[in-house]
């Protein structure tokens, strides 16, 4: 912008600049013309009241005849200030008050004046005096000298003093011509700077919204053109905010959505090259978006049936769907579409992949269909004792008494049995859908164990097993004491069951902090820590991932035999997890097992 500044600035100074020296040559020369004109009119006036006053006949009686025109133009020119000549008719000198030929006059040569006064009547010129330069204005009249005849004279005065004054006149409009050009080098750029100065102010905010900054505006107050011009911009630059500003939220609502989804999402352009993937994607791909952000789909060499869906993808311009199971990094089935995009024109754009995982689905499946293959095989043995034994009894076995009381004592058993197992089934459903009701209030854990062990003394005592517990005095928790009794009765039940004969059940209660680190009973506490453990026979580290599964048993017929149903640690965990707690197991084969209950002391 700052050429543009100087070229405006050096148009006004030449322009200004040339007209007022164009100005200057015309006064001057004007100036000049009226001066040359006044010492003409000056010089006629002379000569004419000369002519009007001159007494021939005086002049010639006062000097010798030959010698008269001579004294008198000498007089005339003290008098006058000027060079008087005196001419016959035809041009020749009788008199000068110069001495020698006159400037510009060769002998024998008519001057220019007095062949213009013999011609017009008046005659005037201007010319140099031989070698030097002063310069001489002559006017002549034609004049009649009495009676010796008729002729010219001349009045020549020096211009010398005109020159000068026309360079001072001249010297003095120079000067006013530099300090003019002076004033207007600085009007002038302040005038550009004046027309320039929005304009740069307009560029540089023109520039700042090119490179993103919609918050840049014109700060200019005129309501010209110009201010017209940044009013414009200002309200391009709020219109380009206003749209940047949705675009950006609505950019950020998609990529929050986009990187919160559940279903893996990565899109695919023309080019074969990956340019978005979201962190769901990257999890069920097993590679960062760093590591595939702008490289080709066959980056994904583990993912060998993903490839060739794509290729078919690209290749055939449909939808594709199907379910495909990934080994990496874990093994996940994922139903995968394959949709491919199309330009405005119909022109192929690439494909968006989707990826939904329904492992969790297939799992629960596969656990519907185990849940009913373990409940029926589980129905089975009890309904097939009880139709065996009856059928046995109505084939002629009711008329043998013992016989009789025997079979129909196992019936009954097994009944019994099954009555726990539906008891068991419909507990854990309730429980599982979270429509079991839970009563919170305060339990004090002394006395809670205390009872609870009590009621499963009688249990312990068939098998003389040893019921222990350490308990603090004033431990509390907040919990619905009927499933907590629920969830230590089955853990007992089950550490009875399978502890040898003289072996040992211990409860355990402790407080600890929310770090895990134990603490005593009258320091504050957040969590309470139950520890159940056995001396019993153990259990496989194989086995220990899979103890809280429905129905799985370590020993299925040591189970059956002690009349359990295989849902008792499933309810466990669940009423556990009511409560807002942790069960985890440590056990070692043929050292006992050890159940560990951390619950919240206030729900």
């Amino acid at each position: 912008m700052n050429k543009v500044r100087n070229r405006l600035t050096l148009i006004f100074i030449l322009f200004i600049g040339l007209s007022n020296l164009a100005a200057g040559i015309f006064t001057v020369s004007v100036l000049r013309d009226s001066q040359v004109r006044s010492l003409e009119d000056s010089l006629e006036e002379q000569l004419k009241l000369y002519l009007a006053t001159v007494d021939w006949e005086t002049v010639f009686e006062r000097s010798v005849r030959g010698e008269a025109y001579g004294h008198e133009a000498a007089r005339i020119a003290r008098k006058a200030g000027a060079r008087v000549t005196f001419f016959d008719r035809d041009g020749a000198v009788l008199g000068d008050s110069a001495k020698g030929t006159g400037p510009g006059e060769e002998p024998g040569q008519v001057p220019k004046e007095i062949v213009l006064a013999g011609s017009q009547g008046f005659g005037t010129d201007i010319r140099a005096s031989g070698n030097d330069s002063e310069k001489i204005m002559y006017v002549a009249l034609p004049a009649s000298f009495g009676d010796s005849g008729v002729g010219f004279v001349r009045f020549g005065a020096s211009m010398n003093h005109l020159d000068a004054e026309t360079f001072r006149i001249t010297s003095y409009l120079l000067v006013g011509l530099l300090v003019l050009l002076l004033m207007t080098a600085l009007i002038s750029y302040r005038i550009s700077q004046g027309l320039t100065g929005p304009l740069e102010k307009i560029t540089r905010v023109a520039y700042q919204i090119t490179n993103l900054n919609y918050k840049a505006r014109v700060s200019i107050q005129n309501r010209d053109e110009i201010g017209q011009l940044g009013q414009a911009i200002n309200t391009m630059a709020e219109s380009l905010q206003f749209q940047m500003n949705r675009i950006q939220e609505d950019e950020s609502r998609l990529k929050s959505v986009l990187e919160n989804m559940l279903s893996g999402v990565v899109m695919i352009d023309r080019d074969e090259r990956i340019v978005l993937i979201n962190r769901s994607a990257e999890e069920m791909l097993g590679m960062s978006a760093a590591e595939l952000l702008g490289q080709k789909y066959n980056v994904l060499k583990a993912q060998y049936e993903l490839i060739k869906m794509i290729g078919e993808c690209e290749e055939k311009h449909e939808h594709i769907r199907d379910e495909i199971v990934f080994y990496y990094p874990e093994e996940r089935t994922l139903d995968i579409h394959l949709v491919p995009m199309t330009g405005a024109g119909g022109e192929f754009m690439g494909i968006v992949i989707v990826f939904h995982d329904i492992s969790a689905i297939r799992r629960l499946e596969r656990m519907r269909s185990e849940f009913v293959a373990n409940v029926s095989h589980e129905l089975k043995t009890p309904i097939a004792a009880v139709k065996g034994f009856a059928e046995t009894l109505l084939g002629g076995a009711v008329n043998d008494p013992e016989t009789a009381k025997s079979f129909l004592q196992i019936i009954y058993d097994e009944s019994e049995r099954l009555d726990r197992l539906i008891g068991d089934i419909l507990d854990l459903s309730k429980i599982e859908s979270k429509r079991v009701q839970l009563h919170f209030s305060p339990v004090e854990m002394k006395p809670f164990i205390e009872r609870t062990l009590n009621m499963m003394s009688t249990e312990a005592a068939k098998k003389n097993i040893q019921l222990e517990s350490n308990v603090e005095e004033d431990i509390y928790v907040e919990a619905d004491e009927d499933r907590l009794r629920q969830i230590l009765i089955n853990l007992l039940a089950n550490g009875i069951s399978y502890t040898h004969e003289g072996g040992s059940v211990k409860i355990t209660v402790e407080p600890v902090t929310a770090s895990g680190t134990e603490t005593g009973s009258d320091a504050e506490y957040e969590k309470i820590r139950i520890i159940v453990q056995d001396t019993g026979i153990g259990i496989p580290r194989k086995d220990l991932p899979r103890i809280f599964e429905r129905f799985y048993r370590v020993d299925k017929a040591r189970t059956r035999a002690s009349g359990g149903t295989g849902l008792g640690l499933s309810i466990v965990k669940h009423l556990v997890e009511l409560h807002k707690g942790t069960i985890r197991v440590d056990s070692i084969v043929g050292a006992g097992s050890k159940f560990v209950i951390e619950l919240p002391v206030l729900q």
